[in-house]
């Protein structure tokens, strides 16, 4: 009897023992879920407050502001503005972007200057060294034609120097103020063959007639063209681009060179300025093969604006020249009085069509007082 007591009673103790550590057991596991718990809360609150911040940066960065706002413009301050030319209507609205701000804040002296002509590389490059050694200016604005060589010229400046319209890899070159031109030119080419389908092209192929082979501008608007012309169903015939030097005197026979190797006509010719658009198609007036042909520019200039109009060009791309020259000068100003520059300055883009191409062409005569 007393065995059997004894026997039961160990039972009963071993009983005790494995409730109590099965206790223990889920006590732990309960813990070690709660705790998982948390460190998962944790993670997703970190996670959370990590894509909100990532949302700050991202709407940060897309802010359209402008970067120059609040920037102080005092101080009695000299500006060399050294241009690719000033022969062009296109820079002429350069010119007077650069010369308002100097009407805007006469304690700013600017003075313009550019070569007589796009090839005109080593007029420029003389410009450059002179003013450079010269010791008569506080700050620079560039529009390189040659941005690898200007590189090599400003090496080693201390003084605020700015890009404008076309960039410079350089250390020296504290920002870009200008166009994305491969974006701009993308949107145009997309524009362009939406327009070709609406006139009923059904095969949409698309020749460039460009400006200075090997020139970052022109290389830059040639890759826009192409992805916004291949994005859009079309076909951008790359083996095909005629090079111009950005004159048109050249794109006419460009053109002519274009209709003899297509006579059954092109749907799209994207041009590397308005010039050259509009005299492709004046070279290409009264070819039946190419009556419905898109003949697209770049730069959206008055005379483009009036060709639009007029029905000769049939849409451009437009750059904001006038605050190109604007914005250039005011970002070496603000750099003079301690603004740390952002290292793109984004002056605006637009397509020009007969729908806004009036409107266009007010603006532009405001710039020049007319």
């Amino acid at each position: 009897m007393f065995k059997k007591a004894l026997v039961v009673l160990m039972a009963a103790s071993a009983l005790s023992f494995a409730l109590t550590g099965c206790d223990k057991t889920e006590t732990k596991t309960e813990n070690a879920g709660t705790e998982a718990k948390s460190e998962e809360a944790k993670s997703g609150e970190a996670k959370s407050t990590e894509a909100k911040e990532e949302k700050k940066a991202e709407a940060k960065s897309d802010s359209s502001e402008d970067p120059l706002a609040g920037a102080s413009f005092e101080g009695d301050y000299k500006i060399d503005v050294i241009l690719k030319t000033t022969s062009s209507e296109y820079w002429s609205y350069v010119v007077a972007g650069a010369k308002a701000f100097e009407k805007d804040h006469p304690n700013v002296k600017v003075e313009v200057k550019g070569a007589s002509s796009e090839t005109a590389y080593d007029e420029q490059q003389n410009m450059i060294e002179t003013d450079l050694n010269s010791g008569s200016y506080d700050g620079y604005v560039i529009a390189p034609l040659q941005a690898d060589l200007v590189k090599t010229l400003i090496a080693g400046q201390t003084k605020p120097i700015v890009a404008v319209d076309t960039n410079i890899d350089a250390k020296e070159v504290l920002s870009f103020v200008g166009t994305a031109n491969d974006t701009a030119a993308k949107e145009g080419g997309k524009a362009a063959v939406e327009e070709a389908k609406k006139r009923g092209w059904t095969e949409i192929k698309a020749i460039s007639i460009s400006g200075v082979q090997g020139d970052g501008t022109a290389t830059a608007r040639l890759k826009g063209y192409q992805e916004g012309i291949n994005e859009a169903g079309g076909e951008f015939l790359e083996k095909e681009i005629q090079y111009a030097d950005a004159v048109a005197d050249k794109a006419v026979t460009s053109m002519e060179a274009i209709m003899q190797n297509h006579p059954e006509g092109i749907a799209i010719i994207a041009c590397n300025n308005d010039d050259m658009a509009i005299a492709a198609a004046r070279a290409a007036k009264g070819n039946e093969a190419y009556k419905n042909t898109i003949f697209m520019g770049f730069d959206g200039i008055k005379s483009a604006c009036e060709a639009i109009l007029d029905g000769t060009e049939s849409m451009s791309v437009a750059q904001e020249a006038y605050d190109m020259g604007y914005k250039s000068v005011a970002a070496t100003v603000a750099k003079l009085n301690g603004t740390e520059l952002p290292e793109f300055i984004n002056s605006g883009v637009s397509v020009i069509t007969k729908d806004n191409a009036q409107k266009r062409l007010d603006d532009l005569n405001s710039y020049l007082g007319k």
